[in-house]
């Protein structure tokens, strides 16, 4: 423990607290101060000056980073059997119907998005209190309920995430891995930050983007200057 204070402490030097980081120096920061031996996760988080409580103000939506999140995602997808080949084909971890959805009112849930087909969404409705918290639910909006299933697969797999401001107004999402050239983890950052500003809600007022900040697993956060989002 005295080792990882050391270190923590150590690392805390190299980020100015009060200081505005460019969002290309930011990416370079983070790979410095990440102190675990795994290769961990690299978020951020994204303040916006809205009211998530109005509807045309509760923000969601998806996009596809350039160059992946550097984890593989597990893809269940719940169709008839028609599809069932579709969805093999284009490499998704589970496919079924009626034994999944058994399988997760008896608590499993060890997948990162489900895809569905129309179709079999009124089934869906019994484990909706299970998949809604952890942001399973299948929805048209993040291209999740489809009858491209082979579509929708695929871009998972290849980097599509799907993102949604929380009740304090915070957008939160994984862009990549300590690992990352920082120059592909900007372009990720970019990605993500140009989404967000594109769903601006016409009935936002003032300052949209207020805060950025950028932390690894166990990093110190590093705030990154709005206007160096281009």
């Amino acid at each position: 423990m005295a080792n990882l204070t050391k270190k923590r402490k150590e690392v805390n030097t190299k980020v100015e607290v009060a200081k505005l980081y460019d969002i290309g120096d930011a990416c370079k920061l983070i790979k410095q101060i990440s102190t675990p031996k795994f290769d961990a996760s690299v978020d951020l988080h994204v303040r916006l000056g809205i009211d998530p409580r109005k509807a045309d103000q509760a923000i969601r939506g998806t996009v596809t980073l350039p160059h992946g999140t550097g984890k593989t995602k597990r893809v269940l997808v719940l169709c008839t059997p028609e599809k069932e080949a579709e969805a093999k084909a284009a490499g998704a971890d589970h496919v079924g119907l009626d034994e999944f959805i058994a399988k997760i009112e008896g608590g499993w849930t060890d997948v990162d998005v489900i895809v569905a087909m129309p179709t079999v969404m009124a089934k869906l409705g019994k484990i909706g209190r299970i998949l809604g918290p952890r942001g399973l639910m299948p929805n048209p909006k993040t291209g999740t309920v489809t009858m491209d299933i082979a579509g929708a697969v695929t871009e998972v797999k290849g980097g599509k995430i799907a993102f949604r401001v929380d009740k304090f107004g915070i957008i939160h999402a994984s862009v990549g891995r300590v690992s990352f050239d920082p120059v592909k983890l900007k372009e990720n950052a970019d990605e993500f930050l140009h989404a967000i500003v594109k769903l601006k809600p016409s009935s936002a007022k003032g300052t949209y983007m207020k805060t950025i900040s950028m932390a690894s697993t166990m990093s110190p956060g590093i705030k990154i200057d709005p206007r160096s989002v281009r």
